[in-house]
């Protein structure tokens, strides 16, 4: 029996589901959804919000503060009214109208952008928002997701060793690349394991977070307008780019037998299904990571109208997946570009005072 009184204490790290007879592969998907916060995003954020706390950096007249697409605002929502604690998320109009909700029926204030920066985006004008948020009230507190080091500790700490004591023979992971916090996370970890492991990371076509150029990306989750900086593609071997059609199809398939998942999950394993097709993976041990559950997807993902609009009246004909593209990981230099995010402080969070 599990007796809890923090709703940030309890998260299930220890379900998989086999997808062989769904995909006919062998990949085993490790379930992060089954927590209060519904997401994966529920262990950066106690480590980032507990390591502000620690150095004093929150205080009770603090207001946390944080751009996100929907899971991080909602696990800091349950944190924030856990702890007693204000809160804004800035987000923008593609974050799903029930993830809305639920952070404001936590108590979260949630501003949302509806007009995308011409340099970066709708995620450059998250982040203009804030950064004019920050100069004018010193109360605000932004944690900064993107360029938090907890955000990737987290799974280091939490994520990646749970994976290695399920799956000592492990040969391949794949993970979704958003912030890329979980893909550094686990690959730092498994780079100092005591066998090889490969690293995929999964990314949205449109993405720029590997290169490429970047596109119409209607999913919350997965994929970047600007270059990650928590990304040291040193520790990846591989990105795999996923249409949004494939993500769609991919969850819709699941859904017919029975597993509800959202739309990162889809990409993460419409991408590894296509690798593991493409390589001999008969004799691997392969993990894919499903960040959340398929409940506030309802209204985009499994609403018929809402995908064939987007993606046309075919996209989901039998057949099943389609495969996708594959590109190996960006250069050093693309990483080191400039991309017009302001110098990180070291600590992660951003307090003018």
């Amino acid at each position: 029996m599990s007796v809890i009184s923090a709703p940030y204490t309890f998260n299930e790290e220890d379900l998989y589901v086999d997808l062989q007879s769904i995909l006919g592969r062998k990949l085993f998907l490790k379930c992060e959804g089954f927590n209060f916060a519904g997401s994966i995003k529920l262990k950066p954020a106690t480590e980032m919000v507990e390591a502000a706390e620690l150095v004093g950096v929150l205080t009770p007249q603090s207001v946390l503060l944080e751009s996100s697409s929907g899971n991080m605002g909602v696990a800091l929502s349950m944190i924030a009214a856990s702890k007693g604690y204000r809160f804004l998320c800035v987000t923008d109009s593609r974050c799903n109208l029930s993830t809305r909700l639920v952070m404001e029926a936590l108590g979260a204030q949630v501003h949302v952008v509806t007009e995308p920066s011409a340099h970066g985006g709708f995620l450059r004008a998250r982040l203009d928002y804030i950064r004019a948020l920050t100069g004018l009230d010193d109360r605000y507190v932004w944690l900064s997701q993107y360029t938090n080091p907890g955000n990737w500790r987290a799974h280091y700490r939490r994520t990646a060793p749970a994976i290695a004591r399920s799956f000592p023979a492990l040969d391949v992971l794949f993970v979704g690349a958003g912030t890329t916090g979980t893909l550094m996370g686990c690959a730092r970890y498994f780079r100092q394991w005591h066998r090889p492991v490969r690293i995929v990371a999964v990314d949205s076509v449109g993405s720029v977070t590997f290169g490429g150029t970047s596109g119409r990306r209607m999913l919350p989750g997965l994929g970047m307008s600007v270059s990650p900086p928590l990304l040291d593609d040193s520790f990846i071997d591989e990105a795999v780019h996923v249409e949004e059609a494939d993500t769609i199809r991919a969850c819709h398939r699941l859904a017919r037998r029975g597993f509800l998942f959202g739309g990162s999950t889809g990409t993460v394993v419409s991408g590894a299904a296509r690798w593991l097709a493409a390589h001999d993976s008969d004799d691997l041990t392969a993990v894919a990571i499903a960040p959340d559950l398929g409940e506030r997807y309802l209204e985009t993902v499994y609403q018929a109208n809402w995908v064939q609009g987007l993606y046309g009246e075919n996209v989901l004909r039998p057949g099943g997946m389609a495969a996708v593209g594959s590109r190996a990981a960006r250069s050093t230099a693309l990483r080191d570009a400039d991309d017009g995010w302001a110098p990180d402080t070291g600590d992660g969070w951003v307090n003018p005072a």
